[in-house]
């Protein structure tokens, strides 16, 4: 059987989720018309989906944690919730420190807008202030790698181009909590080997580290330990490659 840890509270907790249960509601009718026929019918209009239940981990500072999962496991729902942009049904998630999540790149992004405003505006979107973007300008430029259409609108950007810059001011913000789902895949292969590579700086340099990916051989290598999650619940919690191994034997 896969193992699992009891979660230990250190004072270097960086992440703490305890008993995190989360349910969404899933709707069988997608109109009014629809909605009416079914309740006429006496058929379901919608039902509950359980994403986690009874979650428990302790992240400590200057961990790299890989959560690993099958689609549906509910390991970017529990990313969200660290991140902040969901709320537990039940548990809690505590943070500390400064929390960035490589999960919507280019969310705050303004179509109208310049490149030059849009890392300004983004940035500021991700706990920045303008010291620090004016401090860390030209090195987000530099490894977006568009600096001659810094100035042009985003919105005539191809997917790529926007996609570096969007990554690139996540990737030089100044935080504690580095959460990244399934952004390595994007753009091309230079492109990604760099991305890995400030990953693996800022792991590195102390920063607590989650990722998401369905690339099972780069996160065991990028990450030290992997919290395997099936059916919402947490089945191993231990050493990356073998919660890579225990992954690919269910």
């Amino acid at each position: 059987m896969p193992k699992t840890s009891d979660p230990v509270l250190t004072d270097r907790a960086s992440i703490i989720v305890r008993g995190v249960g989360k349910r969404f509601l899933l709707r069988h009718t997608h109109s009014l018309k629809e909605t009416f026929i079914a309740a006429i019918r006496r058929k379901k209009i919608a039902s509950t989906f359980e994403a986690l239940d009874g979650v428990d981990f302790v992240i400590n500072e200057g961990e790299s944690v890989a959560l690993l999962g099958f689609n549906g496991s509910g390991k970017s729902t529990l990313l969200k919730l660290i991140s902040g942009v969901y709320r537990p049904d039940r548990g809690e998630v505590l943070t500390r420190g400064r929390v960035a999540g490589l999960i919507e790149v280019g969310a705050g992004f303004h179509p109208d807008l310049s490149g030059r405003e849009n890392i300004y505006l983004n940035a500021a979107i991700l706990g920045m202030t303008q010291k620090e973007i004016d401090e860390r300008f030209d090195e987000i430029v530099a490894f977006s790698e568009i600096e001659q259409f810094i100035d042009t609108e985003v919105k005539h950007y191809s997917s790529g181009m926007f996609l570096r810059l969007a990554f690139s001011v996540a990737i030089h913000t100044e935080v504690d909590i580095l959460l990244v789902d399934e952004i390595l895949s994007v753009g091309d292969e230079p492109f990604q080997r760099k991305c890995v590579a400030k990953i693996r700086e800022l792991s590195a340099a102390g920063k607590t580290l989650v990722v998401v990916s369905h690339d099972l051989n780069m996160v065991a290598d990028l990450c030290e330990r992997g919290i395997l999650i099936t059916k919402g619940k947490v089945v191993f919690d231990g050493e990356s490659h073998e919660a890579v191994a225990a992954m690919r034997a269910q």
